[in-house]
């Protein structure tokens, strides 16, 4: 889905004189009285049924008021009170809780607004967060405009008292009439809402409910195979820095409890029995395990490595452990989060590993650059124009709503990367992994280009102190030819400690060796590749060429392992020039 915001499509303000007919028309009256189920019947619904989100965590109430309540108890943030202390009116109010999802903020960080913030006059954010958020469809319940009039359910005292009630109550009703008009307006321009109103009318009450998917067994039972081991251990850039790590610091494994957190065949248990660990739980749901079993006993460390198989959100360690002092995972998925598998990684590291613990890897960071594309765009859109003398152009708008997975030359590149997100395993949340970041590219192409695809990849990194790495660190590039697998399977099955600089560690003088890796379009191609967001326009571009925007991703409604990303961009002519248009475009990547 893709969608150009001009100037002119922005909503206009609750001022408006409804009665002129610049937001509503006799023909739309009619066409409500016909449909079987209004916009008007849809909202009320959804805030009288609708599940909300809390504004600060992946958790869903029943309700608003049950959201708003939880969000006061367990973060201190009441929504309402908020909104009537700093006297929001309805867009404010929408554009504060799109940019509490949005942003995410702590409550802490909100303790201290005024209303006259800078995103409470920016029109983003009138563009929900979440589809159908019952908390943009509410108002706040304090609407008196009048301290002396009482708002509660009591009835009146007196005639005076039921006639203010009754003035303030009409008033009340005819905000809300004209909020919910400029609302349905804006949204409607925006996010053709109107479709999917009759897509839901037109949803038969009766019709059964499927069965909610379980997510779990497909992905479990996909790693049972073969093929997709092989593909990961064939990977020599991938492998290659986990044994490099593992083998090369034995200050971290030689007598440690070791958790494989996703342990497939086994390898990287193997590696830390290899490295002296005093014994290793190898973890995985999967049927793989039975082959782990034989694998570890085959090469003789079936004394040192204990196979468990089920979720590690499930599982006990044997013998009394509660803790242990490294965590290993391969968890990582195309655009780094596809799979999430972080979070069964991070559900170990709250569960199993001891203060001061060791996660390996423990950071990852998400790259995200210009990329012209011409080969790609060939490849998936261009070649729907003449398929053996047919024109089949229809099939196009399909590959602008998928990320494509695939090789990208670096030569296609056009711009510096930049980092979207940095996560540091040792502390990231589970909240953290739903993300929206600004990012400014600039085109370096020395002459004019057509700059068709964003570009996303990650760099991953081991820090044998569990530290945070300096931000002067760069990622280590594996290149064609470079002895990346000799280090790791030495002569003799013995690792040799001395490495040149080269060979995958990278530090300063006084500073730890950390290891790294890159799956990005200068190294030796991983089997993760590199994510390609396809846009529906291309980008008309000049050395100097600005494209600022933002990047939200989040785990998809509809599989939880896979990924919605939406991309926001406009483009500059120069570093000084106003934007161009705000372009919209949505993806899954699966």
């Amino acid at each position: 889905m893709s969608i150009r915001l001009h100037p002119q499509d922005i909503i206009q303000g609750p001022d408006e004189d409804l009665d002129s007919g610049s937001c509503s028309s006799s023909s739309d009256e009619d066409e409500d009285q016909n449909d079987p189920k209004t916009w008007d019947d849809w909202v009320s619904d959804s805030q009288e049924h609708g599940e909300c989100y809390s504004l600060f965590e992946d958790k869903k109430l029943p309700s608003v008021a049950e959201a708003v309540e939880y969000d006061e108890q367990t973060h201190g943030f009441n929504l309402d009170r908020v909104s009537s202390k700093l006297a929001l009116d309805f867009h404010q109010r929408v554009r504060l809780v799109n940019y509490i999802r949005k942003q995410k903020p702590s409550a802490a960080d909100l303790s201290s607004l005024t209303g006259a913030e800078p995103f409470f006059a920016d029109d983003q954010y009138l563009i929900p967060a979440i589809a159908d958020d019952p908390l943009l469809q509410s108002q706040s319940g304090d609407w008196s405009e009048e301290e002396d009039v009482d708002t509660s359910g009591a009835l009146p005292k007196d005639l005076e008292s039921a006639l203010k009630k009754i003035k303030l109550l009409e008033t009340n009703l005819k905000r809300a009439k004209r909020n919910l008009v400029d609302y349905r307006e804006f949204v409607t321009k925006s996010l053709d809402v109107e479709k999917l109103s009759e897509r839901i009318a037109s949803t038969s009450a009766a019709d059964p409910v499927p069965p909610k998917r379980d997510d779990d067994s497909h992905y479990f039972t996909s790693y049972g195979s073969n093929d997709i081991h092989a593909t990961m251990l064939n990977d020599k850039v991938r492998t290659s820095a986990y044994a490099s790590f593992i083998l090369g610091t034995p200050t971290v494994f030689n007598g440690a409890v070791v958790l494989d957190v996703g342990c497939g065949t086994g390898i990287l248990s193997m590696f830390a029995a290899r490295s002296g660990a005093k014994r290793v739980y190898a973890v995985d749901a999967s049927d793989i395990v039975k082959r782990a079993e034989e694998i570890i006993k085959d090469n003789g460390h079936e004394d040192a490595i204990t196979v468990i198989q089920g979720k590690v959100e499930d599982i006990t360690l044997p013998d009394g452990v509660a803790e242990v002092d490294v965590i290993i995972s391969e968890w990582m998925g195309y655009a780094l989060l596809y799979e999430s598998m972080l979070d069964s990684v991070l559900v170990a590291r709250d569960r199993f590993l001891r203060p001061g613990g060791i996660i390996a890897p423990s950071q990852c960071r998400i790259m995200l650059t210009l990329c012209e594309g011409a080969e790609i765009y060939k490849d998936r859109v261009g070649m729907w124009d003449d398929v053996y003398g047919f024109d089949m152009s229809a099939m196009k708008e399909e590959v602008y709503g998928e990320a494509i997975v695939d090789i990208v030359k670096p030569e296609s590149l056009v711009s510096d990367p930049v980092i979207i997100k940095d996560l540091y395993i040792p502390d990231v949340r589970l909240q953290q992994l739903n993300f929206h970041s600004s990012f400014t590219l600039v085109c370096t192409s020395t002459k004019r280009t057509k700059i068709r695809t964003f570009v996303l990849y990650f760099d991953t990194f081991f820090s044998p102190l569990g530290m945070p790495i300096s931000p002067s660190t760069k990622v280590h590039v594996a290149h064609e030819g470079s002895p990346i697998v000799a280090e790791v399977w030495p002569l003799g099955g013995k690792f040799q400690p001395k490495r040149r600089a080269s060979q995958g560690g990278s530090r300063t003088p006084g500073e730890e060796r950390v290891t790294s890796f890159s799956t990005g379009p200068e190294s030796v191609p991983t089997h993760w590749k590199q994510t390609i967001f396809l846009l529906h326009e291309p980008i008309r571009a000049h050395e100097g060429t600005v494209v600022t925007g933002t990047f939200s991703c989040r785990k998809s409604d509809e599989n939880s392992r896979e990924l919605d990303v939406e991309i926001r961009y406009s483009v500059k002519d120069d570093a000084v020039s106003a934007p161009g248009d705000l372009i919209i475009q949505m993806y899954k990547v699966r």
